[in-house]
């Protein structure tokens, strides 16, 4: 009899034990995005890596996964938090108080993969302009399905099957004769650039292996005496181009560097003085343009206890807008942090225009370095 109890708790047992392994299993297979989500965060919380996350999803872009998507969990040892017991990571921003939009604006609703900065160019206006309609003190943190005031928006919120992309490709050049003026004017606070946020591939010029410059845009450098000393390090040599993605960057270097999207063009030499230009062919019509070009000079002096030691002469590292035969003059530009630099022209007449940014820097240091991500080109009138 003490035989057939044992046999009836051991099944027992094992039958216990068996629904709660399934239970656990059960628990850590699958995990729904919630608002302010990354992939990055949810492998913290996991115990796993992006990388198995990605390919255990089919993810092809790291950073685009949206609200509600259901994830597969690759070799998670304990079961998801729960969300009653354990606070979201990055939980989402609350919506903003009820404001009364101007007679003259639009409201857009937040799409996946959007950030203030797309949003900002599709609308022609300013980040910080939406930031302040909106109550928004992150300018990062914006989520799917978040509703946003447009302030001086005189049109409707765009329709995504009639938006143009954020990076359109440019015209064709003209073959001879400047276009007819019958050609329609570009769409309002669409960016003219061809691949201006550098996300669109690259190539080698010259099949120099050292230059990966942006797919649509040409890249021209400077070589000789940089006229600023006579020592023999004054000189200009040829830099380095990279095309970097942000699994190629340190984690806490990610947010400096790449300004928006998933790619970043970082253009460097260690221990040499550098002058070169990114320009683009953009064909125009008459009208008032605003150029926008976002760079992060990485120049480092010395290192010390490996911290970076920023050179003192603010004139070491320079950038101007090139327009045509025109443009800026030379600015300074301010070292280790980002900048975002602003050019408005007029064209008078239809025609093909070569722009870009001229940047240099001017003595042979210890790391000669800039990054440069989310260029565009807007007809503001």
């Amino acid at each position: 009899m003490n035989s057939v109890r044992r046999s009836v708790l051991t099944v027992l047992m094992a039958v216990c034990l068996c629904g709660l392994f399934t239970a656990v299993a059960l628990a850590q297979t699958t995990y729904v995005v919630q608002p302010g989500d990354t992939l990055y965060r949810i492998a913290l919380r996991f115990g796993t890596s992006v990388t198995a996350l990605q390919a255990a999803n089919n993810i092809p872009n790291v950073n685009l996964i949206y609200v509600g998507q259901v994830l597969t969990i690759p070799g998670s040892g304990s079961a998801p938090p729960v969300a009653t017991a354990v606070p979201p990571i990055n939980p989402p921003a609350p919506l903003p108080p009820p404001i009364s939009p101007p007679t003259t604006g639009a409201t857009y609703v937040v799409q996946p993969g959007d950030t203030l900065y797309r949003i900002a160019v599709r609308f022609g206006v300013t980040v910080q302009a939406i930031a302040a309609a909106n109550n928004i003190a992150n300018t990062n943190l914006i989520y799917a399905g978040q509703v946003l005031i447009i302030p001086g928006s005189g049109s409707a919120p765009p329709v995504a099957t009639a938006v143009p992309p954020t990076n359109p490709p440019a015209p064709p050049p003209p073959t001879g004769a400047p276009p007819s003026p019958t050609v329609a004017p570009p769409p309002s606070g669409a960016n003219l650039l061809t691949n201006g946020s550098f996300e669109g591939g690259w190539y080698h010029p010259g099949n120099l292996p050292e230059l990966q410059i942006p797919n649509g845009w040409l890249f021209e450098w400077d070589e000789g005496p940089t006229g600023f000393g006579s020592q023999p390090w004054d000189v200009w040599l040829r830099p380095e181009v990279r095309v970097l993605p942000s699994s190629q960057l340190p984690p806490h270097e990610q947010s400096q560097f790449i300004f928006d999207g998933n790619q970043t063009v970082k253009a460097f030499k260690g221990n040499g003085a550098i002058s070169y230009r990114l320009l683009q062919d953009v064909t125009l019509l008459p009208g008032t343009y605003r150029f926008v070009a976002n760079v992060y000079p990485d120049l480092v002096s010395e290192y010390v206890n490996g911290q970076k030691v920023r050179p003192s002469d603010p004139t070491a590292g320079e950038v101007r807008f090139i327009v045509g035969g025109g443009g800026s003059g030379w600015q300074m530009v301010a070292f280790g942090q980002k900048n975002t630099l602003t050019h408005t022209f007029t064209i008078t007449q239809a025609q093909t225009v070569r722009l870009g940014l001229g940047v240099r820097g001017r003595y042979a240091l210890n790391n000669n370095g800039w990054f440069l991500d989310a260029w565009s080109l807007v007809k503001i009138q």
